[in-house]
């Protein structure tokens, strides 16, 4: 029987982050029981979260931009790595001056705070978090994702982006009991939907055999959550939900001040050898930043917990390009929150696009369906295009819509014949705007209906971000469609530079989710399918490692 031994299972270390101060007041001294308690305002916390939320969605922090950069700079990365890597940084650069958000999908608010044991408020910390979350998103140029169920089929948007996912614990951050400290996070569809969870075994805890494993799950993440990627790896955890917000959290980098060795109290620890090594994998793969290259990740962390003898969960987890988090506390001085990098103009590099990339081939929109075709048939898949002319936008919903209308009888919309469709749903438009940030959605969701959807005559030419399934190979080599990748993460600069004018073509009740038409200049794309069944990301799936072959 071991002797009583407490840990906590994260322990973190000190805080080296940099705070900016937000205000002074709402917090305050007060003597009581012989102890001194800081008291926290409703109007304090609101203020810190409207804060936080704006932040959020038009800075980043300037360790990532430094990543990004380093992308450009290294003579290793391929062109189409080193042009993604540019046009987030000229989208950074964009986003920082508050008007256009970095990413359209402007994602769930994620609030993780822990209160001191002498800090005091009226009990509703959650409630006034969430007013904070509310007034961000109804002021500011931000999207609503958030849909409440009304039955179990039926679903409205809440059009203020709540709920809020908040999490508050009793504890003491860094051994304060007077402080109060915080985790902002905006979490998008995409990235959110890149976190899994595997119920493994003690098979599965030597070198060769989770090496194995995890290059098959990471290349399973693809790159629909628009890489590169911070990608977190966790093993083990006391339970399954336990492992998956530690991932969650390491992905943020907010672990990563934990310890990095192990001990037999049975805390959890960073393991530095094996981030190296499962960095040095994610740089084999071939995926790139997107569209082929060196830089899937932009870096790794490895997370071992303690576990239940029976159990070994595995879960992975990515914070994307849209890399949207901020530290904040407050304290007897004040209301502060992490300092984020409003200045990213400073890390672009002095080159252009030219310098960064291979040929770029220029498509004319406004051609006929089948002149269009005849020209992208032209070009191997990994073809760096600029598209100008008019593009179709319809997602998930005006697809359910135009499938009903196939279903009934009817014919498929001449706009969907006539016009290349962009996967892509827009945040507000600020005024004098012809957009709102309008980047790419995921593309696999509209998988389904790309067979039905070409046959009759429509989605002959598809653009969107991520890989895709084999039905959407097939349909394009049997009816000569393509499928076009866009870079998943610019939407502020898509938005200023390449989107030139929106209109609701049907379906207005829809919102975002509407079907619109918009006239873009000079708008990147990638050709990921063609018409020949060539699929990029079928020449990545190999495995790079001798341990990962069967």
């Amino acid at each position: 029987m071991g002797e009583f031994d407490y840990t906590d299972l994260l322990p973190l270390g000190a805080d080296d982050t940099e705070y900016r101060l937000i205000t002074s007041e709402g917090v305050r001294k007060v003597e009581a029981a012989g102890r001194t308690f800081l008291e926290v305002s409703p109007e304090a916390l609101r203020l810190l979260t409207e804060a936080a939320v704006h932040d959020i969605s038009h800075f980043l922090r300037a360790s990532h931009l430094a990543q990004l950069r380093k992308i450009v700079d290294d003579p290793e990365s391929s062109g189409n790595d080193r042009f993604v890597a540019l046009d987030l940084l000229k989208n950074a650069s964009i986003s920082a001056g508050g008007v256009l958000p970095m990413c359209q999908d402007t994602g769930t608010a994620i609030v993780m705070g822990k209160r001191g044991r002498h800090v005091l408020t009226d009990g509703r910390d959650a409630e006034h978090i969430s007013r904070g979350v509310y007034d961000a998103y109804t002021k500011l140029n931000l999207r609503y994702s958030q849909m409440a169920p009304i039955t179990m089929w039926e679903e409205k948007n809440t059009g203020s982006n709540l709920p809020a996912q908040v999490e508050l614990y009793a504890e003491d951050p860094h051994g304060h009991p007077d402080e109060y400290k915080l985790l902002f996070m905006a979490k998008g569809g995409g990235s959110a939907n890149k976190s899994f969870l595997y119920q493994e075994t003690k098979a599965v805890l030597n070198e060769k055999r989770m090496m194995a494993f995890l290059e098959e799950k990471i290349r399973s993440l693809g790159t629909a959550a628009c890489p590169p990627y911070h990608l977190a790896v966790v093993v083990g955890g006391t339970s399954a939900e336990y492992a998956l917000k530690t991932a969650k959290y390491a992905s943020a980098r907010y672990l990563d001040s934990i310890p990095t060795e192990g001990s037999p109290s049975g805390h959890g620890f960073r393991d530095l050898e094996m981030e190296a090594k499962v960095f040095e994998l994610t740089q084999k793969l071939g995926i790139g930043a997107q569209f082929g290259g060196k830089y899937f990740c932009h870096d790794v962390r490895v997370i071992r917990l303690p576990r239940h003898g029976a159990s070994c969960p595995v879960a992975i987890a990515v914070s994307c390009s849209a890399d949207r988090q901020a530290l904040a506390k407050i304290t007897p001085e004040g209301v502060f929150l992490e300092r984020l990098e409003t200045d990213p103009a400073r890390f672009l590099p002095d080159t252009t696009d030219e310098h960064l990339s291979d040929d770029v081939v220029q498509i004319d929109l406004n051609r006929p369906m089948p002149e269009i075709l005849a020209e992208l048939s032209k070009y191997p898949v990994k073809t760096r295009l600029s598209l100008t002319g008019p593009l179709v936008v319809a997602r998930d919903i005006a697809h359910a819509k135009i499938a009903e209308l196939l279903d009934d009888g009817g014919e498929m919309p001449q706009y969907l014949k006539d016009h290349a469709v962009y996967y892509a749903g827009p945040a507000k438009t600020p005024e004098g705007y012809a957009s709102g940030s309008f980047g790419p959605t995921t593309a696999g969701r509209m998988d389904s209906y790309v067979e039905r959807f070409q046959a009759a005559g429509g989605s002959m030419v598809m653009l969107a971000k991520g890989n895709r399934s084999k039905q959407v190979t097939e349909a394009c080599q049997k009816y000569g469609g393509f499928y076009l990748g866009s870079i998943g993460g610019p939407a502020a600069r898509l938005a200023q530079d390449c989107i030139k004018k929106v209109e609701v073509l049907e379906y207005p009740e829809l919102g975002m989710e509407a079907v619109w038409k918009i006239e873009v200049v000079d708008f990147p794309a990638f050709i990921v399918v063609d018409d020949k069944g060539e699929d990029f990301f079928t020449d990545k799936t190999g495995p790079v490692l001798s341990i990962g072959r069967r």
